[in-house]
């Protein structure tokens, strides 16, 4: 006879509630224009294959368990000590260290819209997330978030899914403001906004997240890390998995961090393109708010000058038509008319300018 276990019933309560982060569409046939992800259109560094390649014969043996060597670089890359470094798979990861180890009652806060993890790291730690809600002018609400009474703040900047850069200024009022931790989240920062590791050393409730994800072109190899005072990365290192960054991971993320000149070379092309596309869409009329990322968030409008969800969703389903996938964000009133266009190579932005052109024929 088979037992049955009702593991939905077993689970603990806030987890029978939550809901699991879904991440963009990955196509796996052949053939599509690419742009829903915000993943580097460009390979990475040269240096990381060989870096990889070294690496090779020694996957018998356990990785470092804490990536010190990395910790090490990155430290230096931005003038501190390994001491305050924390390397994990992915910041994803970072994230939800920092959710376990310093999230309590009264919970966390965040800013809407944002990154749509932040309320799944929330509900897995039983913890309730606050929203502070942007207007269509995105003017970051101090106060609001300082009201929130929140243990931890999260803060993407620059802000996804708009694009849009806060201030040095605003992030210090910020951080003199809330009485918790303020965690800016900087996934995209080297596409154009000033970075907040410039206030580390006199505020010690910053905390700056970081990925090779996106400028280093490692979003396939997972690899984050975190920069606070030293007290608060001995305390992510209690809950830090053993071994979370593998071998090639470190390796291939010190490598990419020593090719400075790769970096800088592939990161200009990059806001190069978004720039030329930015421009075209201007004269198409259509808003666009100012990205300081490796994606545009733009409003479409069809030929009758009519904006709305269901102008962008046209608009979507006949991109898919045309094999470029971009991303929505339906749920929110501020951003459900818009559609989120990652850059692409000049080639691959050529074919999503041209797929627009036919749907505005149509539209």
């Amino acid at each position: 006879m088979k037992k049955t276990f009702n593991a939905l019933q077993r689970a603990q309560p806030h987890i029978q509630d939550l809901h699991p982060y879904v991440p963009g569409e990955q196509p796996q046939d052949e053939g599509w224009v690419k742009l829903n992800t915000n993943e580097n259109p460009y390979p990475p560094s040269p240096s990381v294959q060989s870096a990889i390649a070294g690496e090779l014969d020694n996957l018998r043996k356990y990785p470092e368990p804490t990536s010190n060597q990395l910790r090490i670089a990155i430290g230096q890359h931005f003038g501190f000590t390994e001491q305050n470094v924390i390397v994990g798979n992915g910041s994803d990861n970072i994230l939800d260290l920092i959710t376990r180890c310093f999230v309590s009652d009264p919970g966390a806060a965040h800013t809407v819209p944002s990154y749509s993890l932040y309320p799944v790291l929330a509900g897995m730690s039983g913890q309730a997330l606050s929203d502070v809600n942007f207007d269509r002018n995105m003017k970051l609400d101090i106060e609001a978030l300082a009201a929130t009474n929140a243990k931890v703040v999260f803060l993407t900047n620059p802000n996804a899914p708009t694009g849009v850069a806060f201030t040095l200024l605003e992030i210090e009022s910020a951080l003199q403001a809330i009485d918790g931790l303020l965690i800016v989240d900087e996934a995209y920062v080297d596409f154009g906004a000033q970075s907040a590791v410039t206030l580390l050393e006199e505020y010690e409730n910053l905390i700056v997240v970081r990925t090779f994800s996106k400028s280093y072109s490692l979003a396939g190899m997972r690899v984050g890390f975190a920069l606070a005072a030293a007290p608060i990365i001995s305390l992510l290192d209690r809950v830090r998995d053993a071994y979370n960054l593998d071998r090639l991971a470190q390796a291939a993320a010190l490598a990419a961090l020593q090719d400075v000149d790769y970096f800088e070379i592939q990161r200009q092309k990059v806001i190069k393109t978004r720039e030329s596309v930015r421009e075209k869409l201007d004269k198409l009329g259509w808003f666009t708010y100012p990205s300081s990322t490796n994606f545009l968030f733009t409003e479409p409008q069809n030929t009758d000058g009519i904006t709305g969800a269901d102008v962008a969703k046209d608009l979507f389903n006949h991109l898919l038509s045309e094999k470029v996938i971009v991303r929505m964000f339906a749920a929110n009133p501020l951003t459900c008319s818009f559609i989120r266009v990652s850059i692409g190579t000049d080639e691959e932005m050529k074919l999503f300018l041209t797929a627009v052109e036919s749907w505005l024929k149509h539209a």
